[in-house]
């Protein structure tokens, strides 16, 4: 289908979630990303990425329509070799022209954080240290983001839109209606390179001391918080506006 974003005048608001949403719920992710760019353009356009086991997916798409979309990708200072090196070599192979690697403020990691130990007392503390707070910092520019999130991950993912309100900033879900078997084919269509870890038993990378193997039968988010009954870091579970 040829997915038309609702036209927006440069001094009018932006169009609502809901409006985009119900334009946009059956489209693919290259016409939810086009949709995206076309509302409210490159330089208010950003694509969040973990750089994570299926990201070059998204990435990929979205190299498709722009390589040029700015990509934020936060580097906790916990983060595996492997997911570095991997972003290094997702930005060669797509040739992404703006990844903005944002990194915690140090003040802050010295003063609620000074042992590198608060991951272990307090998981959602660390979290928001290291990843909510620069987020959001982050995403100050911009009026709309995209990230990688699938309905098929389940729990609080089971029902995302394909737009949703983000306060003062549209976030769009360009994967929300993909299934396991197509982020596979494009994999293997766009012969993309893995993520170093996969092969190791990791089916979903985040920082070291919180991501561990999974087992055969487990789902893939399994081996995240594990032993625990958090599921989301929180950057998808409050609004960063």
């Amino acid at each position: 289908m040829n997915a038309i974003a609702p036209q927006v005048s440069a001094v009018s608001a932006l169009p609502s979630a809901d409006e985009l949403d119900r334009a946009l719920r059956d489209a693919s992710p290259a016409e939810v990303i086009a949709a995206a760019l076309k509302t409210v353009g490159r330089e208010k356009l950003a694509l969040v990425s973990s750089f994570g086991t299926e990201s070059a997916t998204l990435l990929k798409v979205m190299s498709d329509v722009d390589p040029a979309i700015p990509v934020i990708f936060l580097d906790t200072g916990w983060l595996f070799e492997e997911t570095l090196a991997y972003r290094d070599t997702l930005i060669a192979t797509l040739g992404l022209k703006d990844v903005r690697s944002i990194k915690p403020v140090e003040e802050t990691l010295s003063r609620e954080d000074p042992d590198r130990d608060l991951w272990f007392s307090d998981p959602d503390a660390c979290c928001r240290i290291r990843k909510v707070e620069p987020l959001a910092r982050a995403l100050k520019p911009f009026d709309a983001w995209l990230n990688g999130r699938k309905r098929f991950q389940g729990n609080a993912r089971a029902d995302i839109p394909v737009v949703e309100d983000d306060g003062a900033r549209l976030k769009f879900n360009p994967f929300a209606n993909v299934s396991r078997e197509e982020i596979e084919t494009i994999f293997t269509r766009a012969k993309l390179p893995r993520h170093p870890l996969v092969v190791s038993g990791f089916l979903s990378v985040g920082c070291m001391p919180c991501t561990s193997r999974t087992t055969e039968g487990e789902d893939a988010r399994a081996g995240r918080w594990r032993g625990r009954a958090k599921t989301e870091c929180g950057i998808h579970t409050m609004k960063t506006s």
